[in-house]
């Protein structure tokens, strides 16, 4: 047997083991559409832990997670008759085809850029009344602004070199120095939040992916951190009467630790 059947039986066995679950657990026959969105999010969010973790066991298993989650949604919107999980893939498999017509079509591409460009126009003809009407309103602020930046970008809407964006940072905190000085909070924190967007769009340009360099310098923070907790325990200080001197003291080893 391919894999392609192996994986369409097993398919099938998840839909039935859901029809099961839906008819028989009381928690499972409970969840509505909605009930469901802080589950999923949190499924993501454990899916995100694995990706960085580099645990392939654990991305296996939370990939199963979110695909459990995929059919469970299917299965409520069919006892209403919206849907079910065969319109599901019915409709995503049209929509990759149709997208990509470099593959399936007489389209040519150069580029990875042009393909990009290619699925944005077509999302339009599709009738998505903006290029930025794709990004999710409930992402994180900092994802958004990149995939803002990403989407514009992708129609022409971007700068030329990362050296004219360096530049418009330059220029975003020149700016809120000065509202700092007024002391305007109002105006302070809108020219904050250009700092970050000009931040964001540099990290695009040096090909960073900013939640991933962020996340990364949280995980050094933490690292830190819990070493001088632990360097105050093992000779009995207590942090809120530390002096920030011996704190800091304490950060430089870990600095160094890190480093060798």
């Amino acid at each position: 047997m391919t894999s392609s059947k192996i994986a369409g039986k097993e398919f099938q066995s998840l839909v039935e083991l859901m029809d099961t679950l839906r008819e028989q657990c009381p928690w499972d026959k409970k969840q509505t559409i909605q009930s469901l969105q802080k589950y999923s999010i949190e499924e993501m969010y454990e899916l995100v832990d694995a990706i960085n973790d580099e645990s392939m066991d654990d991305l296996k298993e939370e990939l199963g997670d979110v695909l459990f989650h995929t059919v469970f949604y299917a299965k409520i919107a069919s006892e209403t008759n919206e849907f079910t999980i065969s319109d599901v893939l019915i409709d995503v498999r049209e929509k990759l085809i149709r997208r990509h017509p470099h593959i399936f079509g007489a389209v040519k591409v150069e580029n990875e850029d042009d393909v990009k460009k290619n699925w944005e126009q077509i999302k339009l003809k599709e009738g998505k009344s903006s290029v930025l009407s794709g990004v999710p309103r409930s992402l994180p602020a900092l994802v958004k602004a990149f995939r803002i930046q990403e989407k514009a970008a992708q129609v022409g809407f971007d700068w030329k070199m990362k050296s004219q964006v360096w530049e418009k940072v330059k220029e975003e905190v020149e700016e809120l120095e000065e509202v700092v000085e007024q002391k305007n909070q109002s105006k302070i924190e809108e020219e904050f939040g250009d700092v970050l967007f000009s931040f964001i769009n540099y990290a695009r340009f040096l090909g960073i992916d900013p939640e991933a360099s962020l996340e990364k310098t949280n995980q050094k923070f933490i690292r830190r951190f819990q070493y001088i907790e632990k360097k105050l325990a093992e000779n009995k200080q207590n942090m809120n009467e530390a002096e920030l001197q011996l704190m800091e003291k304490y950060w430089q080893q870990a600095k160094s630790i890190e480093k060798t």
